[in-house]
């Protein structure tokens, strides 16, 4: 079988992961020296958020150099030696690729400021004159997903479009450089030994001919979209792009390419996973689902209709750097953490490729992190009526206390709660009942016990709030109680519970597994 398609891939925001230099932020040489315990953990590959030199705009997604680190996370060298070592740990590493648009201090975007309108520099990108008498109305009405318009005016009066930051000018993918320099990023990063590419707003790149209005004023998200009234995103040009990031990938046989790809209708989401595009894609649905047992059900099935139309592969998540950890999203306190753990076994029971962002395994809930400290550029942008996601990017907790947790020797670059030491990886390593030590044994069972086979789902009868389910052709059920009652378990030898179990009972807010 292909190694992707029941992998559990360990996501690493690179900053919040683990600090080699002291100086607050985490860096390539840091992820290096925890590569033994992504391996402890059972996880198959790890993914980097971005890397690149950057002027951090949006915390590298605003890429200035795609084919070199920036000095905040080490250099190429340090980047080789992370390769070459977790390859020897058995890990696979990929890696984020953001093709959508490129930071403002990116040489192409500087060129294009001290160029003329309609030069080729400004070809790159979307550069407009405004409307109105005197240009001073945006080209269009689109809204950046950070909040305000999607415009900028540049001092000769044109503007520029940009979906995101301000920081972050969308390319024009009609342009033929344009292609031929994400070619050559894509080889860059295969000749060094990656793996794969997840690839940023993968339904993004393409913009419709003659850019028009929105019907409506629809604020699309980083986590919902679709083409209803929002000529933004899903384009039908934007699957050109990815035939052409597959066809580069086929060359290096075994790698990878996954996307993020924010498109809610099924048939639309699908053809971005068919054989000559993406061989996997994240949706959002169960990171949207509440916690209960008809809408967790209806996003699991939804997610498989979603790729069995194209015969692709589903991938599964509850978190990531862009979305409330689940613990907070589920209630927060004990009961969060309960539901957290009982959606980590359902996750981990799915046919499929799972991901796991860092912290998840802990059960880190979001942080609470004062105004003076917030760092997102969507707190900025929406006049401090929108946080951002500063709170679930906190480093993680490796060891001892505050301020570092064992993350750095130095002040973190988000400050880290003081109710972490009991979270840390040290203390939860020590205990058999932490939703560490559950992780692990649940990776371990999905590799090793014959039951996790089969590549769609069979419900079973269940009681009011709760599901049951196996894969295809197995003896494996996973069933999972949202009620606030306690309701018998189904026939079998269990294997694996969220929480301990009174005889054969499963208590609210716990999943478990049988045989």
């Amino acid at each position: 079988m292909t190694w992707w398609r029941e992998a559990v891939v360990y996501q690493v925001y690179v900053r919040s992961f683990a600090d080699s230099d002291g100086d607050g932020v985490g860096d390539l040489d840091g992820v290096r020296s925890r590569l033994g315990y992504l391996e402890l953990l059972g996880v198959d590959a790890l993914w980097l958020t971005p890397f690149y030199t950057s002027p951090m705009a949006d915390h590298g997604y605003d890429v200035a150099d795609p084919r070199d680190v920036d000095p905040v996370f080490g250099d190429l060298a340090a980047f080789d030696r992370l390769v070459t070592a977790a390859h020897e740990h058995g890990l696979r590493v990929l890696v984020d690729l953001v093709p959508n648009h490129t930071s403002d201090r990116h040489e192409w975007f500087r060129a294009a400021l001290d160029a003329a309108p309609g030069s080729p520099e400004r070809a790159r990108y979307h550069f407009r004159p405004g409307r109105g008498p005197d240009g001073d109305e945006p080209p269009n009405n689109w809204s950046s997903v950070f909040g305000g318009p999607a415009w900028t005016r540049v001092s000769d009066g044109e503007w520029y479009l940009h979906l995101f930051a301000t920081g972050q000018p969308d390319l024009n993918w009609t342009n033929p450089e344009v292609w031929a320099d994400l070619e050559k990023t894509l080889r860059f990063w295969l000749d060094r030994g990656v793996d794969g590419f997840r690839i940023d707003v993968a339904h993004g790149m393409s913009k419709p001919e003659g850019l028009p209005d929105s019907v409506a004023a629809v604020r699309t998200g980083l986590l919902t979209g679709g083409r209803d009234g929002d000529p933004r995103f899903d384009d039908e040009g934007v699957h050109d792009v990815h035939r052409m990031i597959r066809a580069v990938v086929d060359h290096y046989p075994g790698r990878v390419t996954v996307g993020e790809i924010s498109v809610q209708d099924n048939a639309r989401f699908g053809r971005y996973l068919r054989p000559d595009e993406l061989h996997l894609g994240f949706n959002s649905r169960l990171l949207q689902a509440p916690f209960t047992a008809t809408a967790v059900r209806r996003a699991v099935e939804q997610s498989l209709a979603s790729t069995a139309a194209v015969s692709a592969t589903p991938t599964w998540a509850l978190g990531s750097h862009d979305v409330s950890r689940p613990v907070t999203r589920y209630g927060g306190g004990e009961q969060g953490t309960w539901r957290a753990r009982a959606m980590a076994l359902l996750t981990l029971a799915l046919p499929g490729t799972v991901v796991v962002y860092n912290g998840e395994e802990l059960g880190l809930p979001d942080a609470e992190i004062p105004d003076e400290a917030l760092q997102d550029p969507q707190w900025e942008r929406s006049g401090h009526t929108q946080r951002g996601r500063d709170g679930f990017r906190v480093p993680v907790p490796w060891e001892g206390g505050a301020p570092g947790y064992g993350f750095t020797t130095g002040v973190p670059w988000l400050p880290m709660p003081d109710g972490y030491g009991r979270l840390t990886v040290a203390e939860q390593l020590e205990d058999t009942r932490s939703s560490l030590s559950l992780l692990r044994r649940a990776v371990e069972l999905r590799r090793t016990h014959p039951g996790f086979t089969g590549t769609d789902v069979e419900w079973f009868g269940a009681p009011v709030g709760c599901l049951a389910f196996r894969r295809t052709g197995s003896t494996l059920v996973c069933a999972l109680n949202t009620s606030t009652d306690v309701v018998p378990l189904p026939p079998g030898d269990l294997l694996l519970s969220s929480r301990s179990l009174d005889d054969d009972l499963l208590p609210p807010d716990t999943a478990a597994w049988l045989a």
